[in-house]
């Protein structure tokens, strides 16, 4: 039964408990980023429906199932790619053997923004932080011997997405399997580039037109495929706070939407397959409280602000990846326990999928035994932990309902000041995002500097570093780390160099000669691409197609 106000003899033990904190803790009883003690609101149970529900029911604060890792754990998806298209197949079967339930392709800088290997611009950058993919052979090297109408494939690329997305559909199609059969996501969130991790090529006006071709496309022909998946996990990395990465990513998120009704497509058909990609930082009760948040905010924005009126729609579904700025160098091993707690916030936060970082990353690229303890750490919590068989265990917890609520105000205020400003193109255009995330940067920076927070055996409890105790082979001057050599990087352009070699110079240059004037045009850009893709065109010849007609977009010196 709700009550009206706070009995007296509860106010009286309030201040009794106060005064014995005040004296035994003193200045440290005030201040930080969660109350000392947070107690039961005083409208008890008036409130529950509301604010919190049951899981799989409006508002889905407690989750999109109503059983959720009852009925269906969530998805082992770990991010792999480097050195070369053979190498990273090869992780690939070695992590599908070991028990992941998902590909996740990194792609390398070049690919990212748009060159091939072989460009002046790729020199040095080749297989460093991802696979190199400019051919259609190279995609098909990539996943040879993996069933593509089994395995989800999960794609991190934004600039190239819709290019990347078309040399993957030629690979299956070729190999028998029909675009609609192919299941996955492509991250396609060109926004946030310009807020936090600069692979974009084109203006956002640009960007955000064939961010929503490839949506289009996809809508109609690949009732499988998950479109988008709007980061807020990189803004995180720059240094948003909870608040600042909830509320930047669903501003984005609303831009995207708004794009999509500018294109008359039924939101109730389109919403269903969108995405979100959160991090799982340091901060464990406030990281679940913030998926909650982001989870019931979202209900509410599409519901209030576009009308959605199917449930899948109004279910924010989001994969997490555990926070690579947390990892360190010193004393690498620490990072197992780092990261497990991370992805311990992001089951209890409800989470549909999850990479866990290796220990290593900070250092290079992840060995075949780190990688195998990242997914081992998943395997765990899902089968000896007992986490999973209660459905957001947390919930009613009155510090992680006060975190909840104060998030979800918090980014509200942020979205508000954004819708202001006239949406999140505009609040780009201004520099907003970057400036408010470098600033909450710099405050971590100097509080870290201060010893005021504490990283372990970073800036406290130094005594081991900087000897690695635990791989030994893993030691400095070993030479025994994960390595991207030159001779990969020269092997890739040689195969660049044959592919080009090998095809119809003309059918090629018809095909480019098309897309362009179908770009001019305005059309959907997809299905010349995938007719580009068939005439054996590459990635940068596709992508320079579009930068001879939007321009490059420079860096931003807003703040």
């Amino acid at each position: 039964m709700a009550r009206s106000r706070r009995p007296v003899a509860a106010d009286a033990a309030r201040a009794r408990w106060e005064k014995d904190a005040s004296r035994g803790l003193g200045p440290r009883a005030e201040g930080g980023r969660i109350p000392l003690l947070v107690e039961p609101p005083v409208e008890g149970d008036s409130k529950f429906l509301d604010a919190i529900g049951f899981p799989g029911a409006t508002p889905y604060t407690r989750g999109i199932q109503p059983t959720m890792y009852r009925g269906r754990l969530w998805t082992y998806r770990q991010y792999s790619g480097f050195g070369s298209a053979s190498a990273t197949n090869r992780r690939f079967h070695f992590l599908l053997e070991g028990g992941q339930t998902g590909l996740s392709v990194a792609f390398d800088l070049p690919t990212q923004n748009g060159y091939d290997s072989d460009h002046a611009r790729s020199k040095g950058e080749v297989g460093r932080c991802g696979v190199p993919v400019a051919t259609r052979g190279d995609m098909e090297t990539l996943f040879d011997g993996i069933p593509l109408d089994r395995a989800t494939v999960s794609m991190t690329i934004n600039a190239t997405a819709p290019i990347l997305l078309g040399l993957l559909i030629a690979v299956a199609e070729r190999h028998g399997v029909p675009r609609a059969r192919l299941g996955g996501t492509v991250q396609n969130d060109i926004l946030k580039e310009y807020i936090a991790r600069g692979t974009y090529i084109y203006p956002p006006g640009p960007s955000l037109r064939l961010a929503t071709d490839l949506i289009e496309f996809a809508t109609a022909e690949m009732p499988q495929w998950n479109y988008i998946s709007v980061s807020g996990y990189h803004m995180r990395e720059a240094g948003a706070t909870a608040v600042q990465e909830v509320a930047f990513t669903l501003a984005n998120a609303v831009a995207y939407v708004r794009s999509v009704q500018a294109r008359g497509l039924d939101l109730d058909e389109f919403l269903p397959r969108l995405s979100f990609f959160f991090s799982a930082d340091r901060n464990f009760l406030e990281e679940i409280a913030k998926f909650r948040a982001a989870r019931r905010l979202w209900g509410r924005i599409v519901t209030d602000t576009f009308g959605a009126k199917a449930a899948r729609s109004k279910q924010l579904r989001f994969h997490t990846q555990t926070a690579g700025s947390s990892l360190t160098a010193q004393q690498p091993e620490l990072n197992v326990i780092r990261t497990t707690l991370e992805a311990l916030s992001a089951v209890l936060g409800g989470t549909q999928s999850l990479h866990t970082n290796a220990l290593d990353e900070a250092l290079g690229l992840p060995t075949e035994s780190s990688a195998r303890l990242a997914l081992r750490t998943q395997q765990i919590l899902a089968e000896e932990s007992g986490v999973p068989n209660t459905v957001d265990p947390l919930g009613g917890s009155y510090a992680v309902e006060y975190l909840t609520d104060r998030i979800e105000s918090g980014a509200e205020e942020y979205l508000a000041r954004i819708d202001a400003m006239g949406g999140a193109l505009a609040a780009i255009d201004r520099g907003f995002f970057s400036a408010e995330i470098a600033r909450e940067a710099y405050r971590v920076a100097r509080a870290r500097e201060r010893r005021e927070e504490v990283v372990v055996g970073v800036n406290e409890f130094t005594e081991g570093n900087p000897a690695f105790t635990f791989f030994p082979e893993k030691r400095r001057g070993s030479g025994s780390f994960q390595r991207v050599t030159p001779a990969e990087e020269r092997r890739q352009v040689e195969r660049v160099h044959r592919w080009k070699a090998a095809r119809s110079t003309r059918k090629s240059a018809a095909a480019l000669e098309r897309l362009g004037a179908a770009t001019d045009a305005g059309e959907n850009v997809m299905p010349y691409v995938l007719a580009a893709v068939g005439a054996k065109c590459t990635l940068g010849e596709i992508a320079d197609v579009w930068r001879t007609r939007f321009g490059e977009q420079s860096a931003s010196t807003a703040f």
